[in-house]
């Protein structure tokens, strides 16, 4: 079960992974499962499969579980369910409403646009959310109920040791060198003069696409928009009034636009845009933008490179901290809030070299822990030149794990093991209470023994 609880999440995940997994319902349809009233049935379990596979397409290795597995992963959601009604947790509709137009809107821009998502799932918007928010509300429950079995479980220094004391020694992972690093970004700032040219430019495509109509915007938009993602969107997204990804200025600009209506120029932190608003419904709305980035000059990049200078000298000569500057002077939002410090995929602070963008990894390789580089100046995709001073805070050499290094590596598994165990106990202690089937198909299904004893005792409760 211990390797279950993990499919259990991806299967989670997999929930609104491909619409069209839901117009393509397995033909002959029957339940293969059930853990109280709640049913499993085979579609359930073949449009998981399906949805994962989806999920890891092009990925080396990917292990795709079998049915049995993901039969098992469906009962114990089940249960988790079950015990999440007979303890009165609750999930609010606002949140699932929340989560359930995040999907949407994200699903939306994976398709490209609103109605191509219909025309695949054969399905209008609304009838989707339908579809989806009991499936929605289920998982968040029997997470829910997961979280009330072990959130409270706690781990020691001393359960740490004998933890790690357990693995064999040829069994510990190797880590390659690992670094600690910080930085401050700063976007060097186009002048006035630019800026007011590229206004102007703007200004003439909103005058052609006013004369003309949405599709002389669309044709502006794959010609001129210098965001990145127009080739595959030609500029269109859609918009939530309240999602906090959208730049506040950008957000603002588009909702005071009437369907069919061009913005002035807006100036966001990306640079300067034209919106057309193309269709609205309350706080969601459809957009298509052109962006320009005005260029900045090498007067600019000289002048950001001499505040960097100055924010350098003021660090190294303790006028301020290398956290107090970040808070104060870098636009990179992504590290603005960890003192600048940069994290690798699974969330430490020490990045292996080769997850480094390659324009940081030179001049990491020329300095010692400790050090502050001079400003440095390198191509961003959506910004252009941008410039960084990289704070080298400590290194680790190659090395086999070890609790002085990794201790926190290994807690963390230590803590997840322990959380296994209660889990594992907590099922086999309430499996049992339970009403349990399992198809004839999935007899053979190692790893069900304990459901399977469940539902032969289902069996013989209903005989007698």
């Amino acid at each position: 079960m211990k390797q279950l609880v993990i499919i259990s999440a991806l299967l989670a995940a997999g929930i609104f992974s491909d619409l069209q997994a839901q117009s393509k319902k397995v033909i002959a349809d029957k339940i293969v499962g059930q853990v109280g009233d709640k049913i499993i049935l085979r579609s359930d379990i073949m449009n998981a499969i399906a949805d994962l596979k989806r999920q890891v397409q092009g990925q080396e290795n990917a292990l795709i579980p079998t049915e049995c597995q993901v039969l098992e992963s469906q009962l114990i959601r089940k249960a988790l369910l079950l015990q999440a009604q007979k303890d009165s947790l609750s999930v609010g509709e606002d949140e699932i409403e929340a989560e359930l137009d995040n999907r949407i809107r994200q699903t939306i821009q994976q398709y490209g646009s609103k109605d191509i998502l219909e025309e695949i799932a054969g399905k209008t918007i609304y009838q989707l959310k339908d579809d989806f928010r009991e499936p929605f509300k289920e998982q968040k429950l029997a997470d829910q109920m997961q979280r009330k079995i072990v959130d409270a479980i706690k781990i020691t220094p001393t359960e740490v040791k004998a933890y790690y004391n357990k693995i064999p020694k040829d069994s510990l992972p190797f880590y390659e060198s690992e670094v600690e690093v910080s930085q401050i970004v700063i976007y060097p700032k186009a002048n006035k003069d630019v800026e007011d040219y590229v206004a102007k430019q703007l200004y003439d495509y909103k005058k052609q696409a006013e004369a003309q109509g949405p599709k002389k915007f669309e044709q502006l938009a794959k010609n001129y928009s210098e965001d990145p993602a127009v080739k595959e969107n030609a500029g269109q997204y859609t918009l939530n009034r309240n999602d906090k990804f959208w730049d506040p200025a950008f957000l603002a600009g588009a909702f005071r636009l009437k369907e069919g209506q061009i913005s002035p120029v807006i100036k966001s932190k990306f640079g300067l845009h034209i919106i057309m608003m193309i269709s609205r419904s309350g706080d969601e709305a459809i957009v298509r933008h052109i962006l320009r980035i005005p260029p900045v000059t090498e007067d600019e990049v000289k002048e950001t490179k001499q505040k960097l200078d100055s924010i350098r000298n003021d660090i190294q000569n303790q006028k301020i901290s290398f956290a107090e500057a970040v808070n104060k002077f870098s636009d990179d939002e992504g590290s603005k809030f960890s003192a600048g410090a940069l994290s690798s995929r699974d969330g430490s602070t020490f990045i292996a070299l080769d997850q480094l963008d390659k324009d940081m990894i030179k001049p990491i390789s020329e300095m010692k822990p400790g050090e502050i580089s001079q400003p440095q100046v390198y191509q961003d995709e959506r910004r252009g030149k941008v410039l960084r001073i990289i704070y080298y805070k400590t290194k680790k050499e190659p090395h086999r794990e070890n609790l002085k290094e990794d201790y926190n590596r290994v807690a963390q598994r230590a803590l997840e093991d322990k959380k296994q165990v209660v889990l594992e106990k907590w099922f086999k202690e309430h499996i049992p209470t339970y009403y349990v089937l399992i198809d004839k198909d999935f007899a053979n299904c190692t790893g069900l023994e304990d459901w399977r004893l469940a539902a032969e005792s289902a069996t013989k409760s209903r005989n007698n």
